[in-house]
């Protein structure tokens, strides 16, 4: 289906792709509303341990908001005001998921694109990737969220680089920058990307979703993290089956079998 937000899960794995290859995968308002319930679903469900976003195709992972909507749902202040909710809270679902989320990105990760990379936890792009935020080529204004989000993960020195020149950047240079974690080659790029989210998804999922959440509350305010949660979720995992069979894999000198109980 185009012009969608498709999910599936297996292995441990939900997968949240973003379906619309005619427009280079432009995020539709109706998208980027269903990103909170598809989010939820993935962190609900006891079998998921990491959530994956990527493009459909080839040639990109996200393009950013489909521009060819703006003149019906961006076209007065309460429009504009509704559309930007509805990209708000996508991006907040993504970051706040109690779940790892990795970012899979191939060909273009422009504007929205490029904020629903960063609001993952993980970035793996194949060597083809480019990088932009569009906003200063576009005369549209790019909200403090959003520059929060990017300044809070690169820092204010490349953030304002990225936002002031609008350039285009490579693959190599999003690595050096922070943008993303790995990159690889186009040909290894599927089975490279496959075999890191194999080594996630065999991790014991309680100490995924504690870490997740340590993780949450450093991006808050200080006054308003709830290191308790954190706390919990730690306990949680040493009072967990998981946590015996990590020990009684390690004396056996096998592979852990996690269950997330």
């Amino acid at each position: 289906m185009s012009g969608d937000l498709l999910y599936s899960s297996q292995n441990g794995l939900a997968r949240i792709i973003i379906s619309q290859p005619e427009k280079m995968n432009a995020m539709a308002f109706h998208m980027w509303s269903a990103l909170p319930g598809l989010i939820a679903r993935a962190s609900a469900d006891p079998a998921i341990r990491a959530i994956v976003l990527e493009g459909a195709g080839e040639k990109s992972f996200c393009s950013g908001a489909d521009i060819s909507q703006f003149g019906e749902k961006r076209s007065d202040p309460d429009a504009v005001a509704a559309y930007d909710t509805a990209v708000a809270d996508g991006m907040r679902a993504l970051a706040g998921a109690s779940k790892p989320t990795v970012a899979v990105i191939r060909g273009i990760c422009f504007g929205g694109g490029f904020g629903l990379a960063l609001a993952c936890d993980i970035r793996l792009a194949r060597s083809d990737a480019r990088f932009r935020v569009p906003a200063a080529r576009l005369g549209l204004g790019y909200g403090y969220e959003g520059v929060t989000l990017i300044a809070r993960k690169l820092g204010p020195d490349a953030t304002a680089d990225i936002l002031f020149s609008a350039r285009i950047l490579d693959a190599a240079e999003a690595l050096r920058l922070g943008v993303v974690g790995q990159v690889w080659g186009m040909e290894t790029f599927a089975a490279d990307s496959a075999a890191y989210l194999d080594l996630m998804g065999a991790n014991a999922p309680l100490t995924l979703m504690a870490a997740k959440r340590a993780l949450i509350e450093l991006a808050r305010p200080e006054a308003e993290r709830t290191p308790e949660q954190v706390a919990d979720l730690v306990t949680a995992c040493f009072a967990s089956a998981d946590y015996r069979e990590g020990q009684a894999a390690f004396k056996e000198k096998r592979q852990p079998q996690f269950t997330g109980a």
